[in-house]
């Protein structure tokens, strides 16, 4: 008898208390804004640092290094932690995004710059994905709308704060904190995460697929290298099919991602195992997530830069400007968790959220320079509103139709193809919006901008305030007639997220938590 409950107290060291959830959920929320944060942070700083280091024409690189960094590491990280545990990866995840801070907050060029905000991603990556594997392990399904609810929020919270913070350390102390901060933050994240993430460490006896994650890598770097050539090039050369360089990049990109996929077929312990996609409400949460990240990031990464180039406001008052958006996420994001919790369901949140979503994405095609900014702030409370609802919902789901041993590599896999939308569709919109504004400006200004004829590649919002009203009315229009239009491409995006979400199918949220159904862990009681 006292063997077997040896045993049985080395299968399950961890006793889930109510007061070690919220232990652990604290460490996972401080993590999550970190990664979150860097994802919107530098976009009111955005047309300042471009200005600085004289990277106009290639700005969506700021943010799609970041992204892309993120998707080709989710699934590592995803399955890592099935593996091996946890807790390893998500401190090496934080030293890695506090590692890539300090590198961009030194960085000397854009180009230095962009890879540092790869680095970054790497880090951030582990960060996101493990948070919400870890909530799986320790919160059963039942009742984890309540606590995802709260992640969802934060992300809203950290969209709508990072670009005040990127604001307010551009008007002040200079752009480049925006990146420093992150260090003190990051140092705590980790002692706090090494006291309090008490996680088991498992075994694997089956080979790690080493091919597979190379190839993901390969494939994922392919697709965005495709949707952002004309970042590369310059709109001038622009999609130039003659041009060896990028047959040869979509050649390689479409052997990577077929050679994924046999590869994913053959081995015994896939990265991303393809039989998920039988399971249906892995499916479509899949495609909804994709859909939702290419409107998403997109419309979030530019609006900023509108408001400082369009409306006149300031950095940190353009910041100040996306406050109703986190209000609508925060609202609804927080609601549907709780509402869940009550009821077990969850199928209307996405279904409602996603129509939301494209009215606001509608509306916000109204955009004008002379628009009253109440006007713009109810446009973009709508759309966050419509976000709220949909964010964590679908990650709930996946979780809740899988197997508990795989529960990192299903949410692993939801969130690549979310953020595989997200670095394709701000790369699309960057191209769309940046190759308008590019032509805008040099139609209006054929000679150059100012007396000294530079050009857009320095423009900043401090030289178009201090231009002419009628040059800089000139400019205003500019970057209107590029935004506003630029929208219309993400709408039918939105739309068949809506059509997919109406055939998810509602599964009896489990009551037993991660950990306690593979043995790892005891309930309290």
């Amino acid at each position: 008898m006292t063997d077997l409950v040896e045993k049985d107290a080395e299968r399950a060291p961890i006793v889930l208390t109510q007061r070690t959830v919220w232990v652990i959920f604290g460490a996972l929320m401080a993590s999550m804004f970190l990664s979150s944060l860097d994802q919107s942070i530098v976009g009111t700083a955005m047309p300042t640092i471009v200005g600085e280091l004289d990277g106009v024409e290639h700005q969506g690189w700021v943010i799609t290094a970041y992204i892309l960094a993120i998707a080709v590491v989710m699934p590592l990280y995803g399955k890592v932690g099935d593996v091996v545990g946890r807790r390893w990866p998500f401190i090496a995840a934080i030293a890695l995004f506090t590692l890539g801070s300090a590198g961009a907050g030194f960085a000397g060029s854009f180009g230095e710059l962009v890879a540092w905000r790869g680095v970054q991603g790497l880090g951030g990556g582990g960060l996101m994905i493990l948070s919400q594997a870890i909530i799986a392990d320790i919160v059963p399904a039942r009742d984890r709308g309540k606590y995802m609810g709260p992640m969802g929020a934060l992300f809203g919270i950290s969209a709508v704060i990072g670009p005040l913070l990127g604001g307010w350390f551009t008007e002040g102390p200079g752009w480049r904190w925006a990146f420093w901060v992150n260090i003190p933050i990051g140092i705590a994240a980790i002692v706090v995460a090494w006291v309090a993430l008490r996680l088991p460490s498992r075994s694997n006896p089956k080979p790690f697929d080493y091919l597979g994650g190379i190839l993901v890598v390969l494939a994922t770097s392919g697709i965005v290298l495709l949707t952002s050539w004309e970042s590369i090039v310059g709109a001038a050369v622009g999609y130039d099919w003659t041009d060896g360089r990028l047959l040869g990049v979509a050649a390689a990109t479409v052997v990577a991602v077929i050679a994924f996929v046999v590869v994913e077929t053959r081995v015994p312990d896939p990265l991303i195992p393809l039989r998920l996609f039988r399971n249906s409400t892995f499916t479509i949460a899949t495609v909804i997530g994709f859909v939702l990240g290419m409107g998403m990031f997109s419309a979030l990464a530019f609006l900023p830069t509108f408001l400082q180039m369009s409306t006149g406001a300031g950095v940190t008052e353009s910041g100040f400007l996306l406050l109703p958006m986190m209000v609508g996420v925060m609202l609804t994001a927080i609601g549907s968790g709780f509402a869940i919790t009550r009821t077990g369901r969850y199928k209307m949140f996405p279904v409602v959220g996603l129509a939301v979503t494209a009215i606001g994405m509608i509306w916000l095609t109204r955009i004008t320079g002379e628009m009253s900014m109440v006007l713009f702030g109810a446009m973009i409370f709508v759309m966050g509103a419509g976000m709220g609802l949909v964010m964590q919902t679908i990650v709930l789901a996946v979780q809740n139709s899988v197997d508990p041993s795989e529960i990192g590599v299903a949410t692993s896999s939801n969130n690549f193809f979310r953020e595989i939308g997200a670095a394709v569709g701000t790369a699309l919109f960057a191209t769309i919006f940046t190759s308008r504004l590019t032509e805008n400006l040099t139609s209006a200004f054929p000679s150059g901008i100012g007396d000294g004829g530079g050009g857009e590649a320095g423009l900043t919002p401090s030289i178009v305030a201090a231009l002419p009203d009628e040059l800089r009315t000139q400019v205003v229009d500019a970057y209107t007639n590029a935004l506003a239009p630029s929208f219309w491409y993400l709408i039918p995006l939105i739309l068949v997220g809506f059509v997919v979400a109406l055939f998810l199918k509602e599964v009896k949220l489990s009551t037993e938590a991660g950990m306690v159904a593979r043995g790892e862990a005891v309930a309290a009681h």
